[in-house]
């Protein structure tokens, strides 16, 4: 009892900071007049390092701090292959994407999210484009929110005896009570340190379960792994399971190109700069991330033997860790465990964020209200926060909810099939034209939506890989079949290649 009040009492403590970061930007809000802009965008002022992590911890959810452990515990090194594609895939949206989109959606009207930089792209006055991607963001993100609120409610369920319902409830709340004061700013601050904290436990746990596996009175724990555990081959051999295996994981990477809760973090950074050591940073810390995760799930196996696995716990490896290694100090415990309500929260209050920002500024403005002032902007933007929170959670509370992976996996693909070649040939393709744009959106999204309903469990492949192929051979083709952009939206192409301080 005595251990689970202290660490009842370190993420009490957490909770208390993270809605105090709200309450503090909020009352800074009030003298600044920057309207939607600050508070979507935090008025495009992110230094490098706050929007590194932001964008890391945004990125990866609990999923990273129990999910890939869990799996790579129980079945062994031939999962890592998700995690191989995410950091392909982070490496290459720092690289190629990210200083391009900061300087082209500053050059396309001052864009302060991804629609509108879409639309302002082609210099069109049709919103079409705006809205879908607003339908696409309001479906996705209610999904991929109510994974964080599910992994919220696991943890306090499991660690400290909370009812699951009452947890989800309460997170959900302090999730909406900080985005909902602070916006931009507050989301990314706490992102901030809910990244250092992630990779401080992830760090943290393993090194010293490694240093007690090799201490004189350890008594190693019974660990019946199968004979292709410690190969790479989840099959042992390449054959068509392994093969399928590897495609899915590297077929996450695909999806960084079209996250928009992540897109806006590189438009955020202030400076070309910035953006420089941004890339350090983020690339740095998502490879440390996934090392460590990998290395928990390897190491757990070692000093918990087959108890998880009996069970069929895996996905607690790392708060079994935890407990066992800290077991004399039970704040640390609370401490390092809220490292996986760092990480659903930091997933939750971007997603919140991004999608109250697509309906504040491409629907509510250009659809219901087109003189609205910037702060009912605002006021609508937070109003969509809590309409999505409420949606999530009675997703994220429905007996038929598959668990955290199964929601993670269905929005990270629907993301990354409709946004993903959009992106990549908007910054990169000087001939592609707005109605390309909206066939490779619709085709994507809806090509993921029919895989993921009648085909991924029969072939096994992840859905973004069809979903992503068949955006951009739509997108493509309409875009050549069309009729080509204005001279205008040439020259805007080209003035994005021009670095902008």
């Amino acid at each position: 009892m005595q251990t689970s009040i202290w660490e009842m009492l370190a993420m009490v403590l957490y909770l208390v900071l993270v809605v105090g970061v709200g309450v503090y930007f909020f009352v800074k809000s009030k003298n600044n007049d920057n309207g939607e802009k600050e508070y979507f965008l935090g008025g495009r002022n992110m230094g490098g390092w706050v929007a590194a992590l932001s964008a890391g911890a945004s990125d990866m959810s609990a999923w990273v701090l129990m999910g890939l452990p869990g799996s790579i515990y129980l079945l062994g090194i031939g999962q890592i292959w998700i995690s191989v594609g995410l950091l392909i895939g982070t490496f290459a949206a720092w690289i190629f994407i990210a200083p391009r989109l900061r300087r082209y959606s500053i050059r396309a009207n001052d864009s302060i999210t991804i629609p509108q930089f879409l639309t302002n792209r082609f210099m069109s006055k049709n919103i079409a484009l705006q809205v879908i991607s607003a339908i696409v963001f309001a479906v996705v993100y209610c999904i991929y929110s109510a994974s964080s609120i599910v992994a919220c409610g696991d943890l306090f369920n499991t660690v400290l005896g909370i009812n699951k319902s009452v947890a989800m409830v309460t997170a959900t709340v302090v999730i909406v009570v900080y985005t909902f004061l602070g916006g931009f700013n507050a989301v990314c601050w706490t992102d901030f340190f809910q990244g250092l904290l992630m990779l401080a436990a992830l760090m943290i746990a393993p090194i010293i379960a490694v240093i007690t596996l090799h201490s004189p009175g350890f008594v190693a724990p019974s660990a019946n792994v199968g004979e292709h555990y410690y190969n790479i081959l989840s099959s042992g051999s390449f054959d068509k399971n392994s093969i399928v295996d590897i495609l899915s994981g590297l077929g996450w990477g695909l999806g960084y190109a079209g996250m928009p809760h992540i897109l806006i973090r590189y438009i955020s950074i202030k400076s070309e700069k910035e953006m420089r050591k941004s890339q350090i940073v983020g690339c740095a810390w998502i490879l440390l991330i996934l090392i460590m995760a990998s290395v928990v799930g390897i190491v757990g196996r070692q000093f918990l033997g087959d108890s998880l696995v009996e069970s069929k716990s895996q996905s607690l490896v790392f708060v079994t860790m935890v407990r066992e290694v800290f077991r004399f100090a039970p704040f640390v415990v609370g401490v390092l465990l809220s490292a996986i309500l760092a990480a659903s929260m930091s997933t939750a209050d971007s997603q919140l964020l991004a999608s109250s920002s697509a309906f504040a500024s491409d629907v509510y403005k250009p659809l219901i209200r087109k003189k609205a002032s910037n702060n009912e902007m605002m006021w609508a933007g937070r109003i969509m926060v809590i309409a999505i929170a409420i949606i999530a959670f009675f997703i994220a509370n429905n007996p038929n909810c598959k668990g955290i992976m199964a929601l993670v996996e269905c929005a990270w693909a629907g993301f990354g099939s409709s946004f993903g070649p959009v992106i990549i040939l908007a910054l990169y393709w000087k001939r592609f034209t707005y109605s390309g744009a909206v066939a490779g959106m619709v085709t994507g999204f809806t090509v993921d939506a029919v895989w993921y309903a009648f085909l991924s469990e029969s072939t096994g492949v992840y859905e973004i890989i069809p979903g992503f192929i068949c955006g951009m051979l739509a997108a493509i083709i309409v875009s050549l079949i069309s009729k080509a952009p204005s001279k205008d939206v040439y020259d805007l192409f080209e003035e994005s290649n021009k670095p902008i301080d």
